[in-house]
């Protein structure tokens, strides 16, 4: 299976500092919305994507959104949802700022409390990453051999990352922040899977929030950049930058402290 997962464009309520799911997110930005179509026509541009048999989104209405931007420039006729695609549910927290949030609830802290639920009815971190696994190996098993696109989020993206490749335990000074709109491609083959590329957002006409981030690491198409191969020693997943992905955001490979705060999903 080859499977692109695709963080959904810029978001009120990611501009707002708002935690969202299905019932608190109002959708894209005007920002969001151009992003996604930026992406559209680089498919419909570069044909990269022209096999893909299947477009699955997280209900949450900016994925939701941003698949269907998408969908006009893929060969598939339909959207299928897969609610295991959404960030991790926020519970009680839905549509409350981040500020509100901790004054009802406390700091979520992933490290010391993994196994607390970030708010009543929402799941814990423990449950999140379960869930992100069992999805990725349903996604494997269900679709062998062929091409999927899942527009997801920013949470879903780095969980992926921590599973398949066995990251340890996240330290404080670095963290995966996957960009709106970025491309993130695995492929698995015999039960291994393999990082093709992550954050690939060279459709992206306007630079990130804050200008360029620093420690990118640009992968231009059609031109092998003179770069030595990471191999990951896990029986699950071998991470091979060999290919031509369009940019690497290598901000960290240890994000596990921070992936909820307002620049997240």
């Amino acid at each position: 299976m080859r499977l692109i997962l695709i963080r959904h464009g810029e978001s009120h309520h990611t501009r707002d500092g708002r935690l969202a799911w299905v019932s608190g997110c109002t959708g894209l930005t005007e920002r969001g919305v151009a992003q996604s179509h930026q992406l559209a026509n680089r498919l419909a541009h570069t044909g990269e994507l022209n096999d893909v048999t299947a477009l699955l989104s997280s209900p949450v209405p900016r994925a939701r959104q941003t698949a269907e931007i998408l969908a006009s420039r893929l060969p598939v006729p339909t959207i299928e949802t897969d609610c295991d695609l959404c960030e991790l549910h926020p519970g009680a927290a839905d549509g409350l700022s981040w500020e509100e949030y901790r004054s009802r609830f406390g700091i979520f802290d992933l490290q010391a409390d993994p196994d607390r639920p970030f708010a009543p009815g929402g799941e814990s971190w423990s449950e999140f990453v379960s869930r992100v696994g069992a999805t990725l190996d349903r996604l494997a098993e269900r679709f062998a051999g062929q091409t999927v696109v899942a527009v997801s989020h920013a949470g879903f993206v780095v969980v992926s990352m921590l599973d398949r490749l066995h990251i340890p335990p996240a330290g404080e000074r670095a963290r995966l922040e996957p960009i709106h709109t970025s491309l993130t491609e695995w492929r698995v083959s015999a039960m291994v899977w393999r990082l093709e590329r992550y954050n690939d957002t060279s459709h992206l006409i306007d630079p990130p929030r804050g200008g360029t981030p620093p420690l990118l690491l640009t992968f231009v198409p059609n031109r092998l950049l003179s770069a030595r191969a990471v191999v990951v020693t896990s029986r699950r997943a071998a991470c091979r930058p060999e290919r031509e992905p369009a940019a690497w955001h290598s901000e960290d490979l240890r994000g596990r402290r921070r992936p909820f705060d307002s620049r997240s999903p």
